[in-house]
């Protein structure tokens, strides 16, 4: 471990959190002394601190032991870039605009790669006046089911759950043109372009 750089990330955290080292040192039972010698790069916190310092500085304990925050790309505004999470462990699903440090159950996880349909997760899109009507004929059983789908656009996303042994269908209204996602928690993340016909298309 570098003590300069963990030394460094603490006082700029507790700087930030408006704090002062004896507020800290009170708060995990240990002298302001201590705080002191770790911000000057003269020591590293022990390891059984680590946990209550993350959570009072709101890091992650690998970001305290790095000495350094990894900071993601800026937020441009796209939802079509949209990245979806999901816990292995308790199926929480998370999604960000940018790659992001999100961790559920312990684990840190990683952004599901989207696959073009496929015969097996195949989307049948209907229009209906107003809306699309969609479907996917997969099985919902209690081990093999669509845990979601989302209908994104540049600026809105539709986020519809799907739970066992119901049908996975649904109704959106027609926004501009956009992408449908669909989540097997066996098979991973699947997508679908949708294209709004034009008023060109619709008067010829």
């Amino acid at each position: 471990m570098d003590c300069s750089k963990i030394g460094k990330l603490l006082f700029q955290l507790r700087q930030e959190k408006n704090m002062t080292q004896k507020e800290i040192a009170d708060a995990i039972g240990i002298s302001d002394k201590t705080i002191s010698k770790w911000e000057r790069g003269l020591g590293c916190p022990d390891v059984s601190l680590l946990g209550e310092l993350s959570a009072l500085l709101g890091v992650n304990i690998e970001n305290i032991l790095q000495g350094q925050l990894a900071l993601n790309d800026k937020n441009q505004g796209n939802l079509k870039r949209i990245l979806f999470y999901v816990c292995p462990s308790c199926g929480n699903t998370m999604t960000s605009s940018t790659q992001a440090d999100i961790a559920c159950c312990g684990r840190k996880l990683t952004s599901l790669t989207a696959k073009k349909e496929d015969p097996i997760h195949k989307i049948h899109v209907e229009e209906i006046e107003q809306d699309y009507f969609i479907s996917i004929q997969h099985e919902m059983s209690k081990s093999h089911f669509l845990a979601f789908a989302a209908y994104v656009t540049c600026d809105k996303m539709l986020f519809i759950p799907f739970y066992p042994e119901q049908n996975a269908e649904f109704r959106v209204p027609k926004f501009s043109s956009g992408r449908l996602y669909v989540y097997c928690n066996q098979h991973g993340l699947w997508m679908k372009e949708i294209k709004k016909p034009s008023r060109l298309a619709k008067s010829s």
